[in-house]
């Protein structure tokens, strides 16, 4: 762990650093730069500000960027459906959605990403992407690294070590990717794999492909050392200098309104409330005594929030008031297990004071926020 800081310094101290009140209006027609935040919603903000303020025509711009454990989801996908959050919560894996489309993605400070900024004009993906071949081929001749039609880079022609997605405004573009240096692929399989069932969707969903680090193909690669490499081939075919200038994400004097771009991108209602339509039809099986009880739940969630609740009980399992009140307190709250935990903890203080009575309830109520 020393070594390794040792290194990320070095190869920091080798890096010009440009004075921050300048450098967006001195670097002529290219300029790369670096975050030196880890935080996914920084980031990403960092991609939403340049879009919204640079002047593309001018300036185009490489933004190179690492994160700390999350997932990824694209704009209109569904968290419940890509993932596994409740793996999510008990690692303590940050859940973000970005402003572009395409599939979900693991990150972690083995997954380079990098962003291209143009005008929309003059978007080119898989120009980019060709990019990024030429500098690992420059690094490792020996590489068997091309990209596909799908605009995804394949190792040895099976491993997908490469995917990536776009955002077309009006006049700007972005389009970014990312590329497994040294990910850890447990966590990534593990996280990307959804144990919801029942769930209907017209959300994107991500294709899933075989994976591979390329530290597993030569472990002298580092993120730094293939940073470094597609840095410079930028440089080479932009006709600019090889600087790549350091940025905080959290500089309001560098980036004027960031903190409000950042903390969007952490709220619920971004997170999970842009998740298109959906509905769940399950049956809970839920053991109680000596029998196993199938309990038959639908709902439809709409902005993330439960619209429409059946759920099809035994006659006489729990009082009709008691039901009514927990369906009617369903509707309109958060498809969330924090809200419906603190729900039906308030309910259950107006339930009757019955051993039995309170068993089934909170077996029923266990059962419900596992689907959250």
């Amino acid at each position: 762990m020393v070594l390794q800081s040792f290194k990320n310094c070095l190869w920091l101290s080798c890096v010009l650093r440009t004075p921050k009140a300048c450098f967006w209006s001195t670097a002529g027609g290219g300029l790369i730069i670096q975050s030196v935040s880890n935080d996914v919603y920084q980031n990403l903000a960092v991609e939403d500000w340049i879009h919204d303020h640079m002047d593309l025509e001018k300036q185009q711009i490489l933004f190179l960027w690492r994160n700390s454990p999350a997932v990824v989801i694209g704009r209109h996908q569904n968290p419940w459906q890509e993932c596994n959050l409740r793996l999510l919560r008990q690692k303590n894996i940050k859940l973000a959605r970005r402003r572009s489309g395409g599939g979900t993605v693991y990150h972690d400070l083995g997954n380079v990403n990098l962003t291209f900024f143009t005008t929309r004009k003059k978007y080119e993906r898989m120009g980019n992407l060709k990019l990024v071949v030429k500098a690992l081929k420059a690094l490792r001749p020996q590489l068997d690294v091309h990209v596909t039609d799908r605009y995804d880079i394949l190792l040895n022609k099976q491993y997908k070590i490469s995917g990536t997605a776009a955002k077309l405004g009006r006049t700007s573009a972005y389009h970014h990717c990312t590329l497994l240096c040294n990910a850890d692929k447990f966590v990534l399989s593990s996280v990307l794999k959804s144990p919801y069932k029942g769930l209907k969707s017209n959300a994107t969903p991500s294709v899933p492909a075989s994976v591979k680090n390329l530290f597993e193909e030569d472990a002298s690669l580092t993120s730094e050392i293939i940073l470094d490499a597609i840095a410079k081939e930028y440089a080479v075919q932009h006709q600019i200098d090889h600087h790549i200038t350091l940025i905080n994400p959290a500089d309001e004097t560098l980036l004027p309104g960031i903190s409000n771009k950042t903390k969007e991108l952490q709220t619920w209602e971004w997170v999970y409330g842009k998740t298109p339509k959906f509905s769940v039809s399950t049956c809970l099986n839920m053991a109680y005594k000596d029998s196993v009880l199938d309990v038959k739940v639908n709902m439809d969630v709409k902005h993330g929030r439960i619209e429409a609740c059946n759920i099809d009980l035994p006659e006489q399992w729990l009082p009709p008031g008691l039901y009514n009140e927990l369906v009617k307190s369903l509707i309109g709250s958060k498809f969330c297990p924090n809200e419906i935990t603190m729900l039906v903890t308030t309910l259950l203080k107006v339930c009757p004071q019955d051993d039995e009575l309170h068993s089934r309830w909170s077996l029923l109520c266990e059962n419900m926020i596992r689907l959250m």
